[in-house]
């Protein structure tokens, strides 16, 4: 299924919630209702006809000196691969800069539970009902995003205390039957 078709099938199916894109390479991108995020990716991982079964990566982005940009202040871009059929798309929302607060999709993809982390982590964007969203890359004592276009690449922060991960090691581990 080629770009077109693909995007015209995930319009029909998604009527109002999705409107996209294909760009020169065949790429689709989708661009998603921040509201109907968590609805419109079980849908495509769900429906046999996409089986978008598998998130490569959610990259985050700052548009604040994008030029010409007239949206929300954040993004973020979705890859899905359907790993049987062989197509890719590009899911992608938008947030405000006062309330940048999107849905967790954690509970559809399991990595994304890590790759939600890093984006709150390095970009500040917030996503509801995510079961441990705590910084990931920085540590917990950091002040500010470092990702963001307004942030100073010349500061300097002091880390005092080490915060340690065993806590959720210990719950992974009990899970493999390790004690």
């Amino acid at each position: 299924m080629n770009g077109e078709e693909l995007l015209r099938k995930l319009t029909e199916k998604q009527p109002g919630a999705v409107q996209g894109s294909t760009d020169r390479y065949g790429q689709t991108e989708i661009q998603v209702e921040r509201s109907k995020l968590a609805e419109v990716a079980q849908a495509f991982r769900d429906d046999p006809e996409f089986n978008f079964n598998m998130l490569i990566d959610i990259v985050s982005l700052d548009y604040s000196i994008y030029p010409g940009w007239t949206g929300e202040r954040f993004g973020l871009i979705y890859h899905l691969k359907s790993l049987s059929l062989g197509h890719r798309a590009w899911l992608k929302v938008t947030a405000p800069e006062d309330e940048p607060i999107v849905p967790t999709i954690s509970n559809i993809y399991s990595n994304a539970n890590w790759l939600e982390r890093e984006a709150y982590d390095q970009m500040g964007i917030r996503f509801a009902h995510h079961p441990n969203l705590k910084r990931l890359l920085n540590h917990h004592e950091f002040v500010g995003h470092p990702l963001r276009k307004d942030y100073p690449i010349t500061r300097r922060q002091w880390l005092s205390a080490n915060e340690s991960l065993m806590d959720e090691m210990e719950v992974r581990l009990k899970e493999k039957g390790y004690e």
